[in-house]
Formats: C-alpha cells, sequence, structure tokens
C-alpha cells in the first residue's frame, strides 16, 4: 500500500490537503503529523513513499528544513513536496539545495496544480521502488527533424501536438541529461512556466503509456526540469 506522510500543524489545510490526495487516489494510506517530534519520530520508524510538508510547524519557523535533513540522513530517497506560505522567491532556492521535489506557495495553487504535482511524484517514488532490467536496445524512438511526420515508438505512431513534439525532442536530443525548466520554454510557443511545461510532459507520457503501459523513459528532476532515460534510441 502507497503510504504517505502528510506533515501540517494548521488541522484544516491538513485536512484539505489530505481529502485532495483521497479524492485523486483512494488507496492512498494518509497519516498526518502536526508538530516536528511526531512527524520525526514517524519518518525514522516508517518507510513513507511522499512526504508533504510544511515548513513552518508551531512556533519552528524552519521546522520543516530540519525533516527535510532528517530524511536525507536516512538516505531512503524518499520524495519531499513543500507546501508552505513562505515565499517561494526565497525559499524554492532553499528546498531546490536540499533536494526537495516541488515547492508549492499557498493561497497560489488550486487543486489541480496540486494533485498534478504530487501525481508526478507518486509516480517517480513507484518507479524507484520497482527494478527496472530493460535490455539494450529494446527501446526504438524515431523522430522527424522537419516535424513532417509524428514520432513513432517500436513503430507505432505517437499522436502529440507540435509543441508536445518539440519538448520530447528536446529531451531525446540530450538524453541522459538533465534539460532544465528553462531550457524547455525555448520550445514552448506561449504559457512558458513550469505548469504548462509538467503538463505538456504528462500528456507525452500518457501518449506513450496508450502504447507502452510499462514506458519510463523520462525522469522528473526535482526542481531542476526532466530528463531522457531511455536506451537505444535513434532518429530518422
Amino acid at each position: 500500500m502507497t503510504k504517505v506522510a502528510l506533515i501540517e500543524d494548521d488541522h484544516p489545510t491538513s485536512n484539505q490537503l489530505a481529502g485532495w490526495i483521497h479524492a485523486a487516489r483512494p488507496e492512498v494510506r494518509i497519516e498526518q503529523w502536526f508538530n516536528r517530534d511526531d512527524a520525526e519520530a514517524a519518518l525514522a520508524r516508517e518507510n513513507y513513499d511522499v512526504v508533504v510538508l510544511d515548513i513552518e510547524l508551531g512556533r519552528e519557523r524552519n521546522a520543516g528544513v530540519a525533516i527535510i535533513n532528517a530524511i536525507n540522513k536516512l538516505n531512503q530517497g524518499t520524495p519531499v513536496l513543500v507546501v508552505s506560505a513562505m515565499p517561494a522567491a526565497i525559499y524554492r532556492g532553499i528546498m531546490k539545495a536540499l533536494d526537495a521535489w516541488d515547492y508549492l506557495q499557498k493561497t497560489t495553487f488550486s487543486e489541480a496544480d496540486f494533485i498534478d504535482t504530487f501525481l508526478e511524484i507518486l509516480r517517480a517514488a513507484r518507479q524507484r521502488q520497482s527494478a527496472r532490467a530493460e535490455p539494450a536496445g529494446s527501446d526504438e524512438l524515431l523522430l522527424d527533424p522537419l516535424w513532417q511526420r509524428t514520432p513513432t515508438w517500436r513503430g507505432e505512431r505517437i499522436n502529440l501536438p507540435l509543441t508536445a513534439q518539440r519538448i520530447l525532442a528536446a529531451l531525446y536530443q540530450k538524453q541522459g541529461e538533465v534539460v532544465s525548466y528553462e531550457q524547455l520554454f525555448e520550445v514552448v510557443k506561449s504559457g512558458r512556466n513550469r505548469d504548462n511545461v509538467r503538463k505538456h510532459v504528462s500528456s507525452i507520457r500518457d501518449a506513450f503509456r496508450d502504447m507502452d503501459p510499462q514506458f519510463d523513459a523520462i525522469e522528473n528532476v526535482p526542481m531542476r526540469g526532466f530528463r531522457w532515460v531511455g536506451k537505444g534510441t535513434r532518429a530518422k
């Protein structure tokens, strides 16, 4: 069973986030913690798939930072989504340095934004848990550099709009490397923001998984961008 630690001192906010998660994934088990001591004790004894936490807990202004440090010391690779009222302009960089997955500033995101981000984290967590031993050369992506034909995956056409094709090409051309959000903004004609890029990447994944449910060649790099990790790919 997928387990999530939800660490938030404000009970109404905690219950709202828990409700959103349950609405999207009823099977997820959520454990709610409201202070640093209880949260750190739970993290020491339980293996969570995802941690959602606030930075400020009670009178501790940076309790969330201490909790992330504790998670990193456990070396479990647990992805962390920070949801806080602290200004993103200041704290996003701090959370990035701590290897948090993403940072959402309270009052500036919708339920859909939260769920989209959470589900991306959940997918990545499940990928980490499953041992992947694909034989070299098993993946085969074909791209038309002139954009006159749609890409094909293992001989089948992938139905993608042009912007998604450009993002796919940008990831493939730098396979094995992180392609930052800023680099991906260059191939997006409109809506040059992280949420829009995530939606395009999500649609790309969905298109691949319609043909290959095991597709996992696009990897999220927390707070940085994405990376193509498929093997044996080639261009037309």
